[in-house]
């Protein structure tokens, strides 16, 4: 997708799922009875959270997506993943990864060897090669293209973006992938406006991973989005899973990002543009497009039908006219688009505003000075 439109999209959709990663969240998809642990003060637990360090793993995921987002296909970016019916993930502790995601009777590869990262799809037989530039690699994130690869990571974010406006406690134990965890249950102070009713993390005992994440919204009886582990085991990986050699046949599309001043300058500049309007649970994050991101025009030699065809699977603004609700206000007219645990606002003239809240708040956020 041409980084415009993805930027649009990903502003429109992935950041109206939540606020700081709140897009993912889980369910114990094995769980038995409740083992007996030492008791933990919650703040203790949230902590060494945080401050754990990541250790070796080979983990089977099973996602359930029950955000409510309409069936856009791969148009927008991540929600592929969100799809996904399951995933195999490894890790080495220090920065390399391997995640094998399934959807139906395809699979997608990602590898990361600490320089390079490997994208295979098993639906084309294709392959992306990305080589991180050398000044990017301390870095490099535990995820690509909007990928999930350690949704403990995702954890330890949310706890320590929402910790202070949280009401915690230890509920209970449980035992999850097998292993005895802790029942973490972080609830929103009454003074925060949002759409989620408690954050509910199972921390491992011994290690303090989260082993599961639940994010439930309000008015639900069921979390609005699963991740849980299945099956976990800690212990050093070989060396070559870690490698990736592309299969006979396969298309090979090599990429290496430049990180020039021009380009760093550019991303300081759009980064720049962003605005956390609040904090805690209630937050929103708003910022602005570039001003032509909405109007791309008919390439040149190009059939109406054939442009039908691509701007439904690919043109921002025909894709917010298919699934977001026209709406409009003192902050001026627009697109929203709802999920259970979010929302998002894109305006006419590319603004936005995005967070776990109701789209009052949203408004309310694009008024502010």
């Amino acid at each position: 997708m041409d980084p415009k439109k993805k930027a649009i999209t990903a502003a429109v959709v992935g950041t109206a799922l939540g606020v700081g990663g709140l897009v993912f969240a889980a369910m114990p998809a094995s769980a038995g009875d409740a083992p007996a642990l030492p008791p933990v003060n919650a703040d203790d637990l949230v902590q060494s959270v945080v401050t754990a360090k990541h250790e070796a793993f080979d983990g089977t995921l099973k996602m359930t997506n029950n955000l409510g987002l309409p069936a856009v296909g791969n148009a927008l970016p991540g929600v592929g993943t969100l799809n996904a019916d399951s995933a195999h993930v490894f890790t080495d502790g220090n920065g390399k990864s391997k995640v094998s995601i399934t959807r139906g009777a395809t699979q997608e590869t990602i590898v990361h060897d600490g320089a390079t990262v490997w994208d295979y799809s098993s639906k084309n037989n294709s392959v992306t090669k990305t080589t991180i530039p050398a000044d990017a690699l301390g870095k490099a994130k535990a995820h690509e293209n909007g990928q999930v690869t350690d949704p403990s990571t995702a954890a330890s974010q949310i706890l320590g973006k929402v910790r202070e406006s949280s009401n915690v406690a230890v509920n209970g134990t449980a035992t999850v992938a097998n292993r005895p965890a802790y029942e973490l249950v972080l609830t929103p102070k009454p003074t925060e406006r949002t759409l989620l009713r408690e954050i509910r993390v199972a921390v491992d005992s011994q290690t303090r991973m989260p082993l599961r994440l639940s994010v439930l919204s309000n008015g639900t009886a069921t979390p609005a989005l699963e991740i849980a582990f299945n099956d976990i085991k800690f212990a050093p990986q070989a060396a070559d899973l870690f490698t990736f050699t592309p299969p006979p046949g396969a298309k090979v599309t090599e990429k290496q990002p430049k990180i020039d001043d021009k380009t760093r300058a550019e991303a300081e500049k759009f980064a720049d543009g962003f605005k956390f309007v609040g904090d805690g649970w209630d937050t929103v994050i708003t910022g602005k497009l570039p001003a032509d991101a909405l109007n791309f025009k008919q390439q040149q030699g190009q059939s109406q039908e054939k442009q039908g065809h691509e701007g439904r699977n690919g043109d921002p603004r025909a894709l917010l006219d298919r699934f977001a609700k026209k709406v409009s206000g003192p902050w001026g007219s627009g697109y929203l688009v709802t999920t259970k645990v979010g929302t998002g606002v894109l305006t006419d003239d590319g603004r936005f505003a995005a967070g776990a809240v109701p789209e009052q708040v949203l408004y309310e956020a694009l008024g502010a000075k």
